[in-house]
């Protein structure tokens, strides 16, 4: 298990559209193991593999309760509702952006051993989902923002998200 590197807005791999999974393997293996270790000290919310240089369709997401949730070859078949809050990206450090997302998504995607399952989520972990496959194909939070938000107004939203 190793931490890899993040790679930032302005490296071309960020925005390439990612290859399929074909081969269920030990590097698939390595790659998610090191996916989950390199988010967890990030502590960020999800992480795809063009994010460490790798153009494969691989997602790793924080489930909310402590765990995470490993998607291959990840696709979404449903989404509904509006969202707008704040959102990052770990490829683009210290900004955030009001962005507008669906506020249920249901993605059907395989396992590391390329078993096929579906995972939904509301709120929080919808607006990861939709994150983290938009960087398959190439796509960045920053496309959908309103505006960037100052970093007064970024405290402020997660001190009152601290008091609930």
């Amino acid at each position: 298990m190793g931490i890899r590197k993040i790679v930032v807005q302005g490296d071309d791999r960020l925005g390439k559209k990612c290859r399929q999974i074909t081969d269920f393997n030990k590097r698939l293996h390595i790659l998610l193991d090191d996916m989950k270790d390199t988010l967890e000290k990030a502590e960020g919310a999800g992480l795809a593999a063009p994010q460490v240089g790798i153009l494969r369709r691989v997602v790793v997401v924080a489930d909310g309760e402590g765990g995470m949730i490993e998607l291959v070859n990840p696709e979404i078949v449903e989404q509904s509702g509006t969202q707008t809050g704040p959102e990052g990206c770990l490829s683009i450090p210290g900004r955030w952006g009001m962005v507008t997302r669906p506020n249920y998504a249901k993605v059907r995607a395989q396992d590391r051993n390329g078993n096929w399952f579906e995972v939904e989520g509301e709120e929080l972990l919808a607006r990861c989902l939709c994150h983290e496959l938009e960087h398959l194909d190439g796509h960045l939070y920053i496309e959908h923002i309103d505006r960037f938000m100052t970093e007064e107004e970024v405290d402020e939203y997660f001190a009152g998200k601290e008091d609930q």
